[in-house]
């Protein structure tokens, strides 16, 4: 069995410890900065070696692989220190601060000659990934305009209680990066390659924070169709979701936040059967004892864990040279890379109110 260090006492015991164990991990060390918490999460998690620092993580035995879910900003050095010991790494988004630091670590991974994942869990969400298959297989002919949006309550209250590190845009916090980093993933695969972008960083709930707490962006794909991603943790009212395809065809969406996915072309509406490969265990909460502040709490549903339970099974299966799972493939630092290139983009485009050329 493969042993693991999970660095991260927040999502790493939310999802990274649950979902590593559900594929088969065998989770030996969780790593946090603050002893008392991270030994009492461990204790929780029931994880043997609660540690300060991944060196001590590193130094146990049967340790062949880290995950990181830390701050953005962190994710640099601990990446090179589990790099420089030869393990396997999987990395939460965004993978870093810049395309710049993303590129030398990407080419950190490849010298090490590791398995490189990237934490975006989403892309084996089972509408979200029926949908990508749906586009692709030509249901609604080429696709021309697409719709992600996504407005929930979570943060409206100014007194929501989230990370010191969360507040602050050069610490890698805030909305665009929480959330703007899975959907541009998401229109990656389901679109392709993103060529330019015209964006909004949003503050939407009055507070003393230079991170954002919404966006709004129109895409130029390299195909030519359009997209417009938008999304905030602070709209009080109901829970907006839409999330559609345009093709010369016809249309493919997905219900809500669930698995249904739906095209209506000529031939009418028709509901598209999910295979059996596209299906993900159920949703499970973690422990309540772990669902302290407000920034904990929005993941207190457990909607990633399945998903992310897919991408362990691809991370171990690639350590182990075993057949991965049936499905999408999962992301490398590669797709970190162009996931930071178009977020570099954004922000330039924010900053100067004009359209931004994606890089790479």
């Amino acid at each position: 069995m493969t042993g693991v260090a999970v660095v991260g006492t927040g999502f790493g015991c939310l999802t990274h410890v649950r979902a590593l164990r559900a594929a088969g991990f065998d989770v030996l060390a969780l790593v946090g900065r603050d002893a008392d918490k991270t030994a009492a999460r461990a204790k929780v998690m029931d994880v043997a070696h609660p540690c300060t620092t991944l060196r001590a993580a590193l130094a146990i035995d049967g340790v062949d692989a880290v995950t990181v879910a830390t701050p953005p900003n962190t994710h640099a050095s601990l990446l090179r220190e589990a790099l420089a010991a030869g393990r396997h790494v999987l990395c939460e988004k965004p993978l870093a601060r810049d395309a710049r630091e993303a590129r030398d670590l990407l080419a950190a991974a490849d010298s090490a000659g590791v398995v490189h994942l990237l934490g975006t869990e989403f892309r084996f969400d089972t509408g979200q990934a029926l949908l990508a298959r749906t586009v692709a297989d030509g249901s609604i002919g080429d696709p021309r305009i697409a719709l992600f949006l996504l407005h929930v309550p979570m943060l409206a209250d100014a007194v929501s209680e989230v990370p010191e590190w969360w507040r602050h845009a050069d610490q890698g916090g805030g909305w665009l990066t929480a959330h703007g980093s899975q959907i541009i993933d998401q229109v990656r695969v389901t679109l392709g390659e993103i060529a330019s972008v015209n964006a909004s960083l949003l503050h939407v709930t009055p507070r003393d924070w230079s991170a954002d707490d919404g966006f709004l962006v129109y895409a130029t794909l390299r195909s030519g169709a359009a997209a417009v991603m938008q999304s905030t943790p602070s709209d009080r009212g109901a829970f907006l979701v839409e999330t559609r395809v345009v093709g010369s065809l016809g249309t493919a969406w997905i219900e809500g936040l669930g698995a249904v996915v739906k095209v209506a072309d000529a031939a009418g509406v028709r509901t598209v059967a999910v295979p059996p490969e596209l299906e993900v265990p159920a949703a499970t909460a973690p422990p309540r004892e772990l669902l302290g502040t407000t920034y904990e709490q929005m993941t207190g549903h457990g909607l990633d864990l399945g998903p992310y339970t897919r991408l362990a099974e691809h991370f171990r299966a690639r350590i182990e040279g075993t057949a991965p799972p049936l499905g999408p493939a999962p992301a490398t630092l590669a797709d970190g890379v162009a996931a930071m290139e178009v977020l570099d983009a954004l922000r330039r485009s924010a900053a100067s109110h004009t359209t931004a050329v994606v890089a790479g």
